[in-house]
């Protein structure tokens, strides 16, 4: 479970989505919603003119435009200040107290420097924490998207939940066939069907390896391992029939297993070094991690060149495999041959995969 500490910083959701996902839309039936009610709501556009706010119908103090540019760069230090300054007048009981902070980003935005910004800055890390990213993806556009932009392959494979916008205007084999593709880009991340914008405040919540009712670790449905290695077989079964020229075609997923407890300090330095050389092709990691001197799991997750703080669970699952106390490592990668991830396990812990779904890159 985690501690008091993480639980009593302010959970925040990033949504994120290609050009004409239909963010605007799902915010405006979440933001009517009763479960929102506590919820302050920070928009961001790119350019200088701000128009998406005006589409928004929940417009009062709670809610934020941060409008000097694009989230992923100009305004990373508008987002410290904004976030700051809700808090203070939380403080000041200015305004009452929130129970979430909702990101929207513009259709062109980079998660990674955004969850750097909640994860860095000390005052912010201290009073907030990222809950997850959620993508929007476009059910009647987003194949061809895919094929012809990397932006929303990146935040796609980023993403803890995907959701399927305007499933009322695709056909079933476009739905089909869309998630196929999404489930090629990221095995691990739940697969969530949006209509006319109707969706529930859990869909964007609770990202994390807790079901919220009970505080139960769910291993195997946040780490989703055996779905990533059945992806993994298959796209290896009929790699040669991929297009090359699809970013998605360079986007694959594996999953590496350890049979031995790992030093923590090795194994940090391992993912530091990975993350400082390679960061900008390793686009999510999650992991699992029986470590010496610890009788308790450890949870790890990093996104491109950030990893965030360890946290444990109470004990390890009684559900197998994860009872045999294996650490386990998921991996989203974009042009990275999963042999020199392996490498830098064996060269900095001396620790080898012995994963039953080994393919060649």
């Amino acid at each position: 479970m985690p501690s008091q500490d993480i639980e009593r910083r302010i959970p925040v959701t990033l949504l994120t989505g290609f050009l004409g996902a239909g963010k605007t839309t799902l915010l405006n039936h979440l933001l009517s919603q009763p479960e929102m009610a506590t919820a302050a709501v920070l928009i961001n556009e790119f350019g200088s003119v701000a128009v998406d706010h005006h589409l928004v119908t929940k417009i009062d103090e709670d809610l934020i435009l941060l409008d000097s540019g694009c989230i992923c760069c100009t305004v990373r230090g508008d987002l410290t200040r904004s976030l700051t300054e809700l808090f203070m007048r939380c403080m000041r009981r200015e305004l009452k107290p929130i129970s979430r902070v909702i990101i929207e980003t513009t259709g062109l935005a980079d998660p990674a420097p955004v969850i750097y910004t909640l994860m860095e800055d000390f005052f912010v890390a201290e009073r907030f924490r990222i809950d997850g990213v959620v993508t929007v993806v476009d059910a009647t556009h987003a194949l061809q998207q895919l094929a012809a932009h990397a932006e929303p392959v990146k935040q796609i494979a980023m993403a803890d939940r995907l959701l399927l916008s305007k499933c009322d205007l695709a056909t079933a084999e476009q739905l089909a066939e869309l998630s196929q593709t999404l489930t090629r880009l990221n095995p691990s991340a739940a697969q969530i069907y949006v209509r006319r914008g109707e969706v529930a405040v859990a869909s964007l919540t609770d990202c994390g390896l807790y079901d919220p009712g009970s505080k139960t670790p769910d291993v195997a449905g946040w780490l989703a391992e055996e779905k990533v290695r059945e992806e993994r077989r298959k796209a290896h079964g009929h790699h040669h029939h991929h297009d090359v020229d699809r970013h998605d075609a360079h986007v694959y997923s594996f999953a590496l297993t350890f049979d031995q407890p790992l030093q923590w300090v090795f194994f940090a330095d391992a993912v530091a070094t990975l993350l400082d050389t390679m960061g900008d092709r390793i686009l999510r990691i999650k992991g699992l991690l029986n470590v010496v001197g610890d009788h308790k799991p450890r949870v790890i997750q990093c996104v491109q060149h950030v990893m965030y703080p360890y946290a444990r669970i109470d004990d390890w699952p009684a559900e197998a495999p994860y009872n045999d106390r294996k650490s386990r490592l998921v991996f989203i990668v974009r042009d990275l041959p999963q042999s020199m991830i392996e490498q830098a396990f064996v060269m900095f812990c001396d620790a080898r995969d012995v994963g039953e779904s080994k393919v060649a890159c």
